[in-house]
């Protein structure tokens, strides 16, 4: 990555192997930052550094760091005191084991940073290591010194690059017995049967489709009044907000907001109705605003052409009404060829009855001549004698 300039230089401790990298900044800021001024005269606010004991003020290069002790005493803390520790982890990311993803917290997760092969030799060990990663379906956790103190660190695989998230210690964790509620409450069948029906309603999302709305507002403002236009005005709220004493009730016009602002028939109730009132507790209710509908809850249509899914749904009703026709035809030409099948036969039946018959008659005939001639015979045999 020669455009982004690399915030440590060092290497990956990988065993006996070691990896030659650069440590880049994963995220980037886009929030807008602001000046401190006068107000009575817009003038900048400038903080100098200035030494207590000589009272001036001094350069960068003068200032130097220290840690301050219990009583006020400042212990000076060089740079060169900070390289020189004892510890492996000084210019290296040592790793130290392999883990499930799933085992990090992501209360844990810090800065994101990728790592970059420092040069031509470091590119065969580096892809091993990123390779190595991705059939394991593991992370890796390191330790690293970065800015004056160990960190802990956890590598895994982003596209074809090794990124690591800085984690904080386990120490660094504050307990969730202070922030929990402190009074018991029962929460019955129909609140979590809505709350299912709200989470349903309101759906997934592509994270890509979000962005800074405070962000985009400040840049009109900014521009507003860059050009000397009116500022922009803080849109009025719908009607139907404010305090809602009733769980139930909340949850349900929840329901229906959700669903307009999808396009959807908000439909019968789920749940609630007259046992609301028991629900107690009190909610507020703000409405939701409208979500833009992606390509698998309503197909677009690009420069006057169906979408994918589009030409998919007609080409599958094609394919099944060609099916349907091919299947009517195939059974009306069995059905001709069963009846030609049996009129064969019947024909076939027919004529050898017709022939038994006509073979019958013929065999009677032959008989009933020799039966004649035989009697001529015998008269000839009688009047000779």
């Amino acid at each position: 990555m020669p455009h982004v300039r690399s915030i440590w230089n060092g290497a990956i401790s990988f065993g006996l192997v070691s990896i030659p990298i650069k440590l880049v900044n994963a995220t980037e800021s886009h929030s807008i930052s602001f000046r401190q001024i006068h107000t009575d005269d817009g003038g900048r606010i400038r903080y100098r550094k200035v030494c207590e004991l000589e009272d001036r003020e001094v350069t960068t290069p003068e200032i130097g760091k220290a840690y301050e002790d219990a009583d006020g005493t400042l212990i000076p803390i060089t740079d060169e005191d900070l390289a020189s520790l004892p510890i492996p982890t000084a210019r290296t990311i040592e790793i130290v084991a392999f883990v499930p993803a799933d085992r990090i917290d992501p209360l844990q997760m810090d800065t994101a940073y990728y790592l970059s092969a420092n040069g031509v030799p470091a590119a065969k060990p580096y892809t091993l290591l990123r390779e190595a990663l991705k059939r394991s379906n593991k992370v890796a956790i390191a330790k690293f010194a970065l800015r004056g103190r160990e960190r802990l660190g956890m590598l895994r695989v982003v596209d074809d690059v090794i990124a690591m998230h800085g984690l904080l210690w386990p120490d660094e964790i504050r307990a969730t017995d202070e922030v929990a509620p402190d009074t018991g409450v029962t929460v019955r069948e129909q609140e979590l049967d809505l709350a299912d029906a709200l989470m349903d309603t309101l759906g997934e999302v592509d994270l890509e489709d979000l962005h800074d709305d405070y962000r985009e507002a400040v840049e009109e403002l900014i521009t507003a009044k860059a050009s000397g236009a009116e500022a922009p005005s803080v849109p009025e709220r719908e009607a139907g907000g404010g305090k809602v004493l009733d769980l139930m009730a909340a949850l349900e016009k929840s329901v229906r907001a959700a669903k307009e602002s999808r396009g959807e028939a908000a439909g019968g109730e789920t749940g609630g109705g007259a046992g609301a009132a028991e629900a107690g507790g009190e909610a507020e209710v703000t409405p939701l605003p409208a979500r833009r509908k992606s390509a698998r809850t309503a197909p677009k249509e690009v420069g006057g052409k169906k979408s994918t899914s589009t030409k998919r749904t007609a080409a599958r009703k094609t394919t099944a009404q060609k099916s349907a026709a091919h299947k009517s035809t195939a059974q009306k030409t069995a059905g001709q060829k069963t009846a030609s099948g049996t009129a064969s036969k019947s024909t076939a039946k027919s004529t050898s009855k017709t022939a038994k018959s006509t073979g019958k008659e013929a065999a009677a005939k032959k008989t009933a001549a020799k039966k004649t001639a035989a009697k001529k015979t015998t008269g000839r045999k009688r009047a000779s004698a």
